[in-house]
């Protein structure tokens, strides 16, 4: 099996082959399923990054949980603790870039909204499995939240991010469910 290093590189390549296009078509199917989903409707605090190309685009889920009246929480990455903290998001403006690109809430003009809180917890990741281990991005960040997370955890996926196994280790959790354009994916964790 492929080294987790080599796994994320070929998922990257195979993701920067989609058009604009066609990347913007398949985070919208995905964004439907999503709210088809009753951990979706249920949800009063949302609890989600802020995306980049090429992710599945969140910034329309954003703004449908603003629509439906959700709190929206958005990590901040405390790199010395290798900690997430979730800060409540109601307007784009509230974003900086910080470092890699990523934007993250403005802690002067949000305010911190504590794990226990959130209903649902959107995992990012680059590739998955249908049981909802995921490759992440290498920060380890998301597995230590989840270690201690008892809300609802989804994965968006495009459907090419998905493979029968991953490279897995020890202190690795899967989120419940994994939803793609096509759908949730079938797995053992799955409701």
């Amino acid at each position: 099996m492929d080294s987790k290093r080599q796994f994320r590189e070929k998922v990257k390549s195979q993701l920067d082959s989609l058009s604009f296009p066609m990347y913007q078509d398949l985070s919208f199917q995905v964004a439907c399923q999503l709210y088809k989903d009753k951990a979706w409707k249920e949800a009063k605090t949302i609890g989600i990054t802020v995306s980049r190309q090429p992710e599945v685009d969140t910034f329309q889920i954003i703004r449908k949980a603003w629509e439906e009246g959700k709190v929206v929480a958005i990590p901040k990455c405390l790199p010395e603790k290798k900690e997430l903290v979730f800060r409540s998001l109601n307007r784009f403006s509230q974003l900086e870039m910080v470092y890699s690109g990523l934007y993250e809430p403005i802690p002067a003009e949000t305010a911190e909204v504590p794990v226990g809180k959130i209903d649902l917890m959107i995992v990012p990741g680059l590739a998955f499995t249908p049981s909802g281990y995921r490759l992440g991005f290498g920060g380890g960040y998301y597995d230590r939240l989840l270690a201690n997370y008892a809300g609802e955890s989804i994965s968006l996926a495009f459907q090419l991010q998905v493979f029968p196994e991953l490279p897995i280790e020890m202190h690795d959790i899967p989120v419940a469910r994994v939803i793609t354009e096509e759908g949730q994916v079938p797995g053992e964790n799955g409701a």
